[in-house]
Formats: structure tokens, sequence, C-alpha cells
């Protein structure tokens, strides 16, 4: 059921993970037929689980399912497709996440029309309670902009667990958050 061509964090670690943090699980299904696992990764541990709209024949049927298991529901969008792909569901989203690269392997470079994408999206939100998230290429040299422009929580990966400049996860986590002025929850 692969998206992309490599796997990162099954159920068997969600669930092993699950029984040392309380901390919210947001789980990224960047695979093919994501219906067919939304339970396993929910039963694991799951609390927010996000499917690719590219990757969903049903996307509705989709998302219902996983608010059905008690799951808060993400949709995603790979940076060439267009928000209308998503329009017809955003009242049935908790989260929308916004990749700003192209999936599938890290350390890759922010795509800058990732910004406009954003700030369409905000003016689209138009009062609805869903988060924006935003993964690929985040870091504390856009970390502002991407906040500026509407993301509300940014996926930093490379930047937190692979720093190019030698500075501790620590550091680099000061540095995504000050951007936000503690307001914006940084995922790594």
């Amino acid at each position: 059921g692969h998206f992309v061509p490599n796997l990162t964090i099954g159920p068997p670690v969600i669930k092993h993970l699950r029984t040392l943090t309380q901390t919210p699980f947001d789980v990224h299904l960047m695979i093919e037929e994501p219906q067919r696992w939304i339970e396993q990764y929910r039963d694991a541990g799951a609390d927010i689980i996000t499917v690719h709209a590219e990757a969903c024949t049903h996307l509705h049927r989709t998302l219902q399912q996983i608010r059905g298991t008690g799951a808060l529901a993400g949709v995603s969008l790979n940076p060439a497709t267009p928000l209308t792909a998503i329009e017809h569901v955003l009242d049935d989203v908790d989260l929308v996440l916004i990749m700003s690269v192209n999936p599938g392997f890290g350390g890759q470079s922010f795509i800058p029309e990732t910004l406009k994408k954003l700030r369409q999206l905000e003016a689209m939100r138009a009062g609805r309670p869903f988060f924006i998230e935003v993964d690929g290429g985040i870091g504390p040299a856009n970390a502002s902009q991407v906040r500026a422009a509407g993301g509300q929580v940014l996926v930093a990966g490379s930047a937190v667990f692979n720093p190019k400049d030698g500075a501790s996860m620590t550091t680099i986590i000061e540095k995504l958050r000050h951007p936000a002025n503690g307001k914006t929850p940084v995922a790594s």
C-alpha cells in the first residue's frame, strides 16, 4: 500500500511508543488505499490520522471512516495538487496538511509557491476550525514566513534530526518556536 517508496513508522512502533507517552500522535499515511490501514493505526494509538487526497478514491468516505474510529481526520495535498481538490471536504476535517516538498524523502528544499497556497487556504477556511499543517523543508530560516502565510503546525524533520549547522535538537526546536511566539506547535 505504498504511496511513496519508503516506510517510516508502522502500527507496531506506534503501539510501543504509545506506552511511553500520552503526547498526541499525528499519523500521516502516505500510502495507497489508506482506508485499509486506518483501524490498525487508530488501534495502535494514533490520535490524528491524515490521508492524501490523491490516494483516496472516496475522500469523504475515508475521512468519515477516520472520524468513526474516534481519531481526528486530516487531509494532505501534494505541492502540485490544487486546493479545489479538497474544497468539498473542508467541513469534515480537523487538519489540512500542505506538503511543501514532493513527498517521499527527507531533506528536500522548501517549495516557495507553498506560501501562496497557504494564504489561499487561510482565506478558504472562513471560520472553520481545522488546523493548517505544513510539512517539508521547514527550518528556522523559513518558519516565520510559513507561520505568517497561515501555517499553524510546522513539521520539521531534517532540520531537527539532521541539522546542517551542527546545532542541537533543542536549539533548532527553540528557533522554530520563536517566530510563532510560542503559539505554533512544532511536530518533529
